[in-house]
């Protein structure tokens, strides 16, 4: 499977400047070498906790009342094993926990914006099947960068329709995420008319309006076949989550 690793410091998004997108993880990273990279980089007091936090989840997912154990060990990542391996630490925890849909989507709705991050990277690890795309689906509906880069990772190669991924794709120009982000971008596009089509509008509305065409965009539509976009690209435009 295609796997995530731990993603860069960002801070907590704002409508007005959400801060940095994490990188996407490398694909093809095993789960074993994300946490040895841990081991490597957290210090022993974070060790130790990720350590039995993972024994916890492991041996007694559903333990301690109507909150999991390993639900409460999610929520503390953060300060215990800082905002740079937060994420890493989540998505191991929630793969030791062998979280099915149902307490991926109960995390996924009671989390904070860190907490459902780390849920969208999880998924290629333990839904094998579309059954958690309505989660790739709502957090393409927000406005809040560094989920919909997560978004658009492996699961969401895999399980999201066409018309789902083109608007997926559209929504990363529009958010000025890089479509680095998206994963296995080149062979979804290849040859995707109505994608060429849905690129092409985009880029006449912008050049109509005075507006920089997203160098992304030229780069996506290339991928498609189609005829270059209207002239007008000065490089990246990234509006922060404002839409056009």
């Amino acid at each position: 499977m295609k796997q995530p690793r731990a993603t860069p410091k960002t801070p907590a998004a704002t409508s007005g400047d959400p801060g940095p997108t994490p990188t996407p993880a490398p694909e093809g990273t095993p789960l074993a070498a994300v946490h040895a990279h841990l081991d490597t980089h957290l210090p022993g007091a974070a060790r130790a906790w990720l350590d039995q936090a993972l024994a916890e989840a492991t041996a007694h997912p559903d333990a301690h009342g109507p909150v999991a154990v390993w639900e409460l060990r999610l929520a503390e990542a953060g300060r215990r094993c800082g905002d740079e391996y937060a994420d890493a630490a989540r998505v191991l925890i929630l793969h030791a926990a062998g979280a099915d849909p149902a307490a991926l989507t109960r995390v996924y709705r009671q989390g904070t914006a860190a907490e459902r991050r780390a849920v969208l990277h999880a998924l290629p690890h333990l839904v094998p099947g579309p059954d958690a795309v309505a989660l790739i689906e709502d957090a393409l509906r927000t406005h809040d960068t560094r989920l919909v880069a997560a978004a658009v990772g492996p699961y969401a190669a895999r399980h999201l329709d066409p018309h789902g991924w083109r608007h997926a794709v559209l929504k990363c120009l529009f958010t000025g995420v890089p479509v680095d982000s998206v994963a296995d971008l080149e062979r979804r596009a290849r040859a995707d008319a109505e994608l060429a089509r849905m690129l092409g509008d985009y880029a006449a509305e912008r050049t109509a309006a005075g507006r920089p065409v997203p160098g992304d965009l030229h780069r996506v539509l290339a991928l498609t076949g189609a005829a270059p976009a209207p002239d007008g690209a000065d490089g990246p435009d990234t509006p922060h989550g404002k839409e056009s």
